[in-house]
């Protein structure tokens, strides 16, 4: 096996997904991996690691497969070697923008949630205090 190839057991570890997440998005056709050794391991360079790194981001955010899958293929027909036509380089690059823009969208969403939870929890907390009888000395 080369050294720039991992199996799937250190991807998961590298990424902190688990191998049945992992294999889940493979069989979404989110990430593939890039070869298979002789006994038919799946092998992932780097690059899946960063696509993978990617989708674990994007996961606690809400985004829907269909959506992880549309940013993907934005960035990766944006990192291609291939020459886009002007028109086309830009509007993958405004669904980048988009992409950006709804995560920041639900970033704030996440603070305000974070912020009545912490809120909710305080108040327990006050009411705790106030029932419990203190212990005088």
């Amino acid at each position: 096996m080369s050294s720039e190839h991992m199996q799937i057991g250190e991807v998961a570890a590298r990424t902190e997904l688990s191998l049945r997440t992992i294999r889940h998005y493979e069989e979404t056709g989110l990430v593939i991996p890039s070869a298979r050794s002789q006994g038919g391991f799946r092998l992932y360079t780097e690059a899946d690691v960063a696509r993978l790194m990617v989708i674990r981001r994007m996961k606690p955010l809400g985004f829907t497969l269909d959506e992880m899958r549309d940013l993907l293929d934005a960035t990766d027909r944006l990192d291609s070697d291939e020459e886009l036509p002007a028109s086309e380089r830009e509007s993958l690059l405004g669904r980048l923008r988009d992409y950006e823009q709804a995560a920041a969208q639900k970033i704030e969403d996440l603070r305000v949630q974070l912020a009545r939870a912490e809120d909710f929890a305080a108040t327990l907390h006050t009411r705790l205090d106030h029932a419990t009888p203190s212990v005088r000395s």
